[in-house]
């Protein structure tokens, strides 16, 4: 485990116990680091302190990712409190259960805009806004969370299969951009896990059986083993890499037939 004793980062994405946003702010906190983590509305302020709560003298702010005043406002108190910034981990995503249950052909208009700009236009629209708080630190690390539905077709995945095909291209255009800074621009493309958002998708039950039938690992992962790699990714081990994106499946995204 890194030391990041002295380093700041900020964690979007945490819903509740069960998401990777979770597991992975709190390996980053076991590591030494502090932390700002937000949630997107008064419906969900009350999960994310309580989680907050166990961890050393967070910040916890609000932030709906679809609100640009929101996203500088954040900035602004992190660079107060903190005085820089020395990794981001970008975990939200969001699409219309109707979209994802619906053929994909049938994707409404708004639908498609509001599952792109949560899930991917965000992690644009906050590099931007963390990018001169690691400027300030001399460098940094941005990670966001991403999965295999952006290449390969996934029933009932539908439109969120689109938004983090983006995400992905996105990764790597800020990566080619940030990186003359010192910041480095990374994904992990985590199997499926039971997160709050995998289970409204239907048959997800299904997928988890597949993947433990056809892996090289033969079984599913967990959220440990997706933090475990956001910290090699976000700590000195990982200096060197950028643009990349990770598959932490236990090999399912190499198997054909």
């Amino acid at each position: 485990m890194p030391d990041l004793s002295g380093k700041h980062g900020l964690v979007v994405g945490v819903a509740n116990k069960r998401s990777i946003a979770w597991a992975i702010a709190q390996a980053l906190a076991r590591s030494g680091a502090r932390l700002a983590l937000t949630y997107p509305s008064a419906r969900l302020e009350e999960n994310v302190r309580e989680l907050a709560a166990t961890l050393d003298n967070p910040l916890v702010l609000p932030c709906d990712v679809a609100n640009d005043q929101q996203i500088v406002e954040l900035g602004a108190t992190i660079d107060k409190e903190f005085g820089g910034l020395d990794f981001f981990v970008h975990g939200a995503a969001f699409a219309r259960p109707e979209e994802l249950a619906a053929p994909f052909s049938q994707t409404s208009r708004e639908g498609f805009r509001i599952a792109l700009d949560v899930s991917a236009y965000s992690f644009i629209a906050l590099s931007r806004e963390v990018r001169p708080l690691m400027q300030k630190r001399g460098g940094g690390s941005i990670l966001t969370l991403t999965y295999l539905g952006s290449e390969r077709v996934f029933k009932n995945y539908n439109v969120m299969g689109v938004a983090k095909a983006a995400l992905e291209s996105a990764v790597r255009y800020l990566a080619a951009e940030l990186g003359p800074e010192n910041i480095r621009v990374n994904a992990i493309s985590a199997g499926p896990i039971k997160t709050l958002a995998a289970m409204g998708i239907t048959g997800f039950s299904s997928i988890l059986g597949v993947y433990r039938e056809r892996a090289p690992l033969a079984r599913n992962i967990d959220t440990s083993e997706v933090a475990d790699a956001a910290l090699f990714l976000l700590g000195p081990a990982g200096r060197a890499v950028t643009a990349e994106i990770l598959m932490v499946d236990g090999g399912f995204h190499a198997m054909g037939f």
